[in-house]
C-alpha cells in the first residue's frame, strides 16, 4: 500500500487498525493495534529511532528498556516513581536548581562498592534527619577535613573535684564572682556521646558524668 509523494496514508477504522507480521510459517511475530484508548505492540523488541534512521530513542525488551535520548525530562509533579533500585553514575540538578534527595517515610540509602562521593562545588551541603544521624565506617575512618568544624549545642558539665559533673545548660549566666569560662575540654563517654567540661590543667573529663550516665 503506497499514496504519491507528499500525501498522507490514511488508515481508518470504526473499533481498530490492526497490522500484523508473519513469518515464512504464518506464525504471528508482530503486531502493531491502534484502539481507541491505547496503542499496543507486541513484538520481541520495539524500538523508536531519531530522524536520520541510525540513533535509537527509545528501545524495549524482556529484558530492558533502553532510553537514548540526550536528556531525559519528567515534568509530573510527582516526579520519577521506580518500585526498586536505580543504577546511575551521576546524579545532578539542573542549572540554579537545588537538588535534595528525601525520603518522607522511610530510610535513603546510597551504596557503591568504590565510594558515594557528594559534592556542592559552588555551595552548601546540609543532611538532615528527624531522628539519628549515622555515620559508620566498617573497614576506613571518617574524615573531616575543613578549616572549621562546629559542634553545637553540645551539654556542658560543670567540673567538681569531689563529686561527679552535674549537667548544666551552656547559656547559663556565671556568678559574678567567678571567672568567665571561655576554653572547655571535649569529653567523650563510653557510649560515643560528646559532652563539654571547663578546661583545667589536667583532664577533666570524667566517665561517671551525669551527662554520661543518662545519656
Amino acid at each position: 500500500i503506497h499514496v504519491s509523494q507528499d500525501s498522507p496514508l490514511v488508515l481508518q477504522s470504526d473499533r481498530n487498525v490492526t497490522v500484523n507480521a508473519r513469518n515464512h510459517m504464518g506464525q504471528l511475530t508482530g503486531q502493531l493495534t491502534v484502539g481507541a484508548d491505547a496503542v499496543e505492540a507486541q513484538c520481541k523488541r520495539f524500538e523508536v529511532r531519531a530522524s536520520d534512521g541510525e540513533k535509537v530513542l527509545f528501545s524495549a525488551d524482556e529484558d530492558e528498556i533502553v532510553i537514548g535520548a540526550d536528556r531525559l525530562k519528567v515534568t509530573g509533579t510527582e516526579g520519577a516513581v521506580f518500585g526498586h533500585s536505580v543504577e546511575t553514575p551521576h546524579i545532578r540538578a539542573e542549572p540554579s536548581q537545588d537538588l535534595k534527595l528525601e525520603s518522607p517515610t522511610r530510610s535513603l540509602v546510597m551504596e557503591a562498592p568504590r565510594g558515594v562521593q557528594v559534592n556542592a562545588a559552588a555551595g552548601d551541603l546540609k543532611a538532615t534527619c528527624r531522628k539519628e544521624l549515622h555515620l559508620q565506617s566498617t573497614e576506613g575512618e571518617i574524615f573531616l577535613n575543613a578549616d572549621t568544624i562546629r559542634l553545637g549545642n553540645l551539654p556542658v558539665g560543670s567540673f567538681s573535684s569531689s563529686s561527679s559533673f552535674s549537667s548544666s545548660s551552656s547559656s547559663s549566666s556565671p556568678s559574678s564572682s567567678a571567672p568567665r569560662q571561655t576554653i572547655y575540654e571535649l569529653c567523650a563517654c563510653p557510649n560515643g556521646k560528646l559532652y563539654l567540661s571547663p578546661a583545667g590543667a589536667g583532664s577533666t573529663c570524667q566517665s561517671s558524668s551525669n551527662i554520661c550516665l543518662w545519656s
